[in-house]
């Protein structure tokens, strides 16, 4: 397990400082919990179909070589229809502005985002780069050009 790698966070000027810094909740977790940061620390309603873009009032560092993965909580997604439109969400590791997380109400009920509350998790994840190149050809396989479902339908 890769315990030296070292995320730094800057809280924005109007954050509030009690909500807490991301955090893992259990020994085994692989994402940590990001929290909603409203500024005037009150809820935001989200009603069916709606989108929002959820302030953390931080700032992040993510060392050379690594990115964030910001993915939904399956709780959320589960009891609320509370979902990441863009999941996952990828933080770059030269990124320094504001994190900010969009969320949208798939569900069938207005939910509101109480200030505080878990939103999101975030998983710190290592980078390959590729090389690209183009090529005349492409090597053969046995599946070939099939698409969607071309496998089977298990």
């Amino acid at each position: 397990m890769a315990d030296d790698v070292m995320i730094a966070f800057v809280r924005e000027p109007d954050a509030d400082p009690s909500v807490p810094l991301p955090a893992y909740a259990t020994e085994g977790a692989a994402g940590a919990d990001l929290r909603a940061n409203f500024p005037d620390r009150q809820g935001r309603a989200l009603q069916p179909g709606a989108r929002l873009l959820v302030p953390t009032g931080l700032r992040i560092e993510i060392p050379d070589g690594y990115e964030v993965q910001v993915r939904p909580r399956s709780g959320l997604a589960l009891k609320h229809g509370i979902v990441l439109p863009n999941s996952p969400g990828t933080i770059d590791s030269d990124y320094r502005g504001a994190l900010g997380v969009i969320v949208m109400n798939a569900g069938a009920e207005a939910y509101t985002v109480e200030h505080g509350a878990r939103i999101a998790q975030m998983v710190v994840a290592p980078v390959v780069r590729a090389r690209m190149r183009l090529s005349e050809d492409l090597s053969e396989t046995s599946r070939g050009a099939g698409g969607f479902g071309s496998t089977g339908t298990d």
